[in-house]
């Protein structure tokens, strides 16, 4: 097969539309397919965990599940299989298009934030790290949750459960990259990179020779986030693995049980009755357009929420679920008062930091030249081989900030314990122009994406308007805490003085580009964060687990909604803390756990 590209590549969407398959019958394009309204468990949202959740739930046949998903089929579209191409996935048909109300903290600028608009959700358009979290951060779950069952020791066989390690893309030998020791046996296929490029090796010999908060890392999946070492990504066999191809496939094709209905959204979840516990909401309102008749579906057991960190809360204000005055607000009648729905929003800033290079070996070129594009893009059709088997980046580091950073003088530790970092940059082989700066014509340069992921800075998604098919107003106040800049001063300091190690010096001598280069002081280091951070795409906390009989927080933390009966919320926003790392694979371990829980309450286990 070839294919031409003549358009500028990295922003070429009409890629999203190539190679479309034909759907499965079990799949159902539009409510009107729909023969039956009333199934044991509904599951809103066909994402992360929402796919793992109709899939484990399904495993009983006597069990009839409905999975229902706002977006399109994953099948064909080949941009979503080939890991490179995840950066041209934003402001596409398969993405829900947010946009960030603007952030105090990045002087007033706004920005795209994309999530999965498509069966499987982020995970069908992220950029594929597999980070479990540390040892750590399920302790302090735990301790937050005032349940043991979310401490690292009883979600690990949850985490086990989730993954495999598969052999990268070219077979390469991976000792010394991974440590499989660490792995599972699930469905989701990881593995390290799988296409060499000429900065991984440097990046692990300088993260050697520098050693200390640099120090080379096997594994991070092993509990340890500290240190340098290879990025795991959710790739098999040079494809992406989502939670749709992952979890859903072979039960579409096997299970007369599990009914996926796409184009769908729920616009409401509906009261359908009243007990001790509260209201009781087992009836979802769904439509597949503003002007389309609303019908009405059932669940006899439950509804399991699983919209993620942006549509879950909206759907609960919807509902009349949330703060009483806020849904007065936008002429919605309160159900049940719970202030913290759609608060607590938290996400990572990230930071696009440029250097030129005295190399022409990065894939700036690529990205320049559709000749060069095709020829890469008909190997990796061909073969599965390639640049495009891997996301953008191969090596990152997760480090710890000096103990006498400015960023704890006002600030306690925010991170989880030792074993869980303050920062993290990911090396990219070249100008991956995720922030507003436009890709240089000519040059050759490297990224380094510098992040901070202990974040104390907390925002909120709120209610445009009562419309289900308005989107809400999203908030993350990213850089608004004095941590955050301090944090994200410190990481930028690292970032060069990781480039200064001989084996950079040698082979690329990076030089700063464009404003990083006059970013000399603290001061202008905070401007030049201030006026190019964006978001890492990690939304989470705006329906988080409390202790049961806590009065704050969304869910208990059996992940039932507080106030209410008939309801859970099985995804991101119920993180009580974010992870200090990408967040994908707590949200399958979370899901993991979730379907146990809801089996072990109706007997199913």
């Amino acid at each position: 097969m070839k294919l031409m590209i003549n358009a500028q590549p990295w922003l070429y969407a009409a890629l999203c539309f190539l190679l479309h398959s034909s759907s499965n019958a079990k799949v159902l394009s539009s409510p009107a397919e729909l023969t039956v309204r009333e199934y044991d468990f509904i599951v809103v949202g066909g994402g992360t965990a929402g796919s793992v959740v109709a899939s484990r739930l399904s495993e009983d046949p006597q069990v009839a599940v409905l999975l229902i998903e706002a977006g399109g089929s994953h099948e064909g579209l080949l941009n979503l299989e080939a890991p490179f191409l995840g950066v041209t996935l934003p402001n596409t048909a398969v993405d829900w298009n947010y946009t960030a109300v603007p952030q105090v903290g990045l002087n007033n600028r706004t920005f795209h934030y994309t999530r999965g608009y498509v069966l499987g959700g982020s995970s069908s358009v992220n950029l594929l790290t597999w980070n479990r979290g540390s040892n750590d951060l399920w302790d302090r779950w735990a301790t937050l949750t005032g349940d043991d069952g979310w401490s690292w020791n009883q979600v690990e066989k949850y985490y086990l459960k989730t993954s495999r390690l598969v052999p990268s893309a070219d077979g390469h030998d991976t000792i010394g990259q991974v440590d499989p020791s660490v792995h599972g046996y699930g469905p989701v296929q990881v593995s390290v990179p799988g296409f060499e490029l000429p900065t991984d090796s440097i990046t692990e010999t300088a993260s050697r020779e520098l050693g200390g908060r640099f120090a080379f890392n096997v594994d991070f999946n092993s509990g340890n986030f500290v240190g340098t070492g290879y990025m795991q990504s959710t790739v098999g066999g040079g494809e992406r693995s989502s939670a749709a191809t992952a979890y859903l496939p072979p039960l579409v094709q096997s299970r007369t049980n599990l009914d996926i209905l796409l184009n769908t959204r729920a616009t409401k979840l509906v009261k359908s009755g009243s007990s001790k516990l509260g209201p009781i909401f087992q009836t979802v309102e769904i439509a597949s357009s503003p002007t389309d008749k609303r019908i009405l579906v059932s669940a006899k057991k439950e509804v399991i929420v699983s919209a993620g960190a942006f549509a879950t809360p909206q759907l609960l204000l919807l509902s009349g679920i949330g703060p009483a005055n806020d849904l007065k607000s936008v002429s919605i009648t309160p159900i049940v008062d719970l202030p913290d729905v759609g608060q607590y929003l938290l996400d990572h800033a990230l930071l696009p930091n440029y250097f030129s290079v005295s190399t022409n070996g990065t894939w700036d070129d690529l990205l320049r030249n559709p000749a060069v594009f095709n020829a890469t893009l008909e190997e990796w059709i061909e073969n599965r081989q390639g640049l495009f088997v891997d996301s953008p980046g191969n090596t990152l580091s997760y480090l710890r900030l000096p103990e006498n950073s400015p960023a704890f003088n006002d600030t306690p530790d925010p991170a989880s314990g030792p074993l869980s970092p303050h920062t993290e940059f990911i090396v990219v082989d070249g100008f991956a122009a995720f922030g507003p700066v436009p890709q240089p014509a000519t040059g050759n340069y490297i990224t380094i994406l510098t992040a901070v992921v202990s974040t104390t800075s907390s925002g909120a998604v709120t209610l445009a308007s009562s419309d289900p098919f308005d989107l809400p107003l999203i908030d993350p106040r990213l850089l608004t805490t004095s941590f955050d800049i301090e944090a994200m001063i410190q990481t930028m300091k690292d970032a060069q003085t990781f480039l200064q190690a001989s084996p950079w010096q040698k082979a690329y001598r990076p030089v700063p580009f464009g404003d990083l280069a006059t970013a000399t002081t603290d001061e202008l280091k905070a401007q030049y964060a201030r006026q190019n951070t964006f978001t890492e795409s990690h939304p989470s906390g705006t329906a988080r687990m409390s202790p049961d009989q806590a009065d704050w927080g969304v869910v208990d933390s059996k992940l039932r909604l507080k106030g209410a009966q008939g309801v859970r919320v099985v995804d991101a926003s119920v993180f009580p803390a974010i992870p200090e790392c990408h967040i994908q694979a707590p949200i399958y371990v979370i899901a993991e756990r979730a379907s146990d829980l809801i089996k072990s309450a109706y007997g199913l286990l």
